[in-house]
């Protein structure tokens, strides 16, 4: 029987109006945006959209006035790559008032106009002058990076894979290991490359749990990012099944590992253009790189102990990513190594509540199953794939790539992993 949980807490529920289709869309490139806007239903969903994960790398500002105050603006300043302007106008005033706009606009500058006349022959009008976009209000913040990514992504570019970022609340909850688990069950349960990024310089275990001894891994990467390519990418990987590649870690400290914010981003994005998914082991730390890859990440899962210690860090986290990421759903959590005998513990619904996120999972302390394995180099399904925690871990995996939804059964979820941690102990 399955140690699954299922979450029905109301933030968990998609109530954005962004969910279904930001999960669709490819991160925006390197650009500049700004905006002009009479209104605040406008210019508010813009600013929005300028906090999205999918727009980190644009530069976006947006100023109040319309038509008029982008002409008078860039009578002086050079335009961006994409200009943003509201108009109330009606439509044959909006298009003489854009006329005045193209004078002082570089040819290369992308213009959406976003407007408030439903009219088809304005719509033509605006696609005959050269107009990108014509939208609308009132818009979402979803419509305004719709809109960018589809002016500014290639439809035509290869998918990106999904990227699963896992980090421990303390030290030694066991999030590596799960991180390495999980990997290898998609890998094997739906026959999916899958790329394992060891971020843990200085302490990394990929390598020891997966048995490998690479000459080279994700350090060449980080220290050499101008060399980072598909074709240097392959170079570095380290085959451990046959669809599982590992990004490793050296695991010395013959160096300072200090990082900039942005010091794995050109890896992971090179990572998911070759690779469906890519597990991100994320090592205990707080920095400036743990917090951008974090937020960039396209699911968050944080493995605690249920006690107190964890509880606080969990909600620190969750706290802290919610605004990071306020269009995405919350990180999801598992509880690790639960049923310790003669530990205290918090029980899962005090867990829980708190936090208002119900764990994914609850997995049993199994000192002798993990320890094997550990000692081994082989991951638990290749241990024994009848185990209950390897039931539990295949489950996640349907659930963290989107092949299941997460399904309302709270009280049957909780009450039953309670059972079962009341027998075990």
């Amino acid at each position: 029987m399955s140690n699954l949980a299922y979450e029905t807490d109301p933030s968990e529920i998609v109530t954005h109006e962004a969910e279904p289709v930001l999960q669709t869309l490819r991160p925006v490139p390197r650009i500049s945006i700004q905006a002009f806007c009479e209104t605040e239903a406008v210019s508010s969903p813009i600013e929005r959209a300028g906090e999205d994960r999918r727009m980190a790398k644009a530069h976006l500002k947006v100023h109040m006035g319309g038509v008029a105050t982008a002409v008078e603006f860039y009578q002086t300043a050079a335009t961006p790559n994409l200009i943003i302007v509201e108009s109330s106008s009606e439509p044959k005033e909006m298009v003489a008032s854009l006329q005045q706009l193209a004078q002082v606009c570089d040819p290369s500058s992308k213009v959406v106009i976003i407007g408030h006349y439903n009219d088809v022959w304005l719509y033509r009008e605006l696609m005959r002058a050269g107009i990108s976009e014509y939208v609308v209000a009132p818009i979402s913040m979803a419509d305004i990076v719709s809109v960018i990514a589809n002016i500014f992504v290639d439809p035509d570019a290869e998918p990106v894979g999904r990227s699963i970022a896992f980090l421990g609340a303390k030290g030694g909850v066991g999030s590596s290991t799960l991180a390495h688990n999980l990997a290898w069950a998609v890998s094997n349960l739906f026959e999916s490359e899958v790329v394992v990024a060891d971020l843990d310089l200085a302490f990394g275990t990929a390598n020891i749990n997966f048995d490998q001894d690479p000459a080279q891994g994700i350090a060449e990467a980080v220290f050499s990012p101008e060399r980072i390519d598909e074709v240097y990418l392959d170079r570095l990987l380290a085959q451990c099944a046959e669809r599982l590649s590992l990004l490793a870690a050296p695991s010395t400290l013959d160096r300072v590992y200090d990082f900039d914010a942005e010091a794995f981003a050109q890896i992971i994005d090179t990572t998911q253009r070759t690779a469906p998914v890519l597990v991100l082991d994320i090592p205990h730390i707080w920095s400036g790189w743990t917090k951008t890859t974090l937020a960039r990440a396209d699911e968050i899962v944080i493995t605690a102990m249920p006690d107190l210690a964890n509880l606080r860090n969990t909600k620190n986290l969750i706290d802290t990513l919610k605004k990071l990421r306020p269009n995405d759903k919350p990180p999801k959590l598992i509880l690790n190594q639960t049923g310790i005998p003669k530990r205290p513990e918090i029980s899962l619904e005090d867990f829980s509540e708190p936090l208002g996120v119900t764990p994914l999972a609850a997995i049993p302390f199994d000192p002798q199953f993990f320890g094997n394995a550990a000692n081994n180099g082989r991951m638990l399904g290749e241990m024994d794939a009848k185990n209950p925690i390897v039931e539990t871990i295949n489950d996640l995996a349907h659930i963290l790539t989107g092949r299941r939804e997460i399904k309302a059964k709270k009280k049957a979820g909780l009450s039953g992993m309670l059972e079962r941690l009341k027998r075990k102990s």
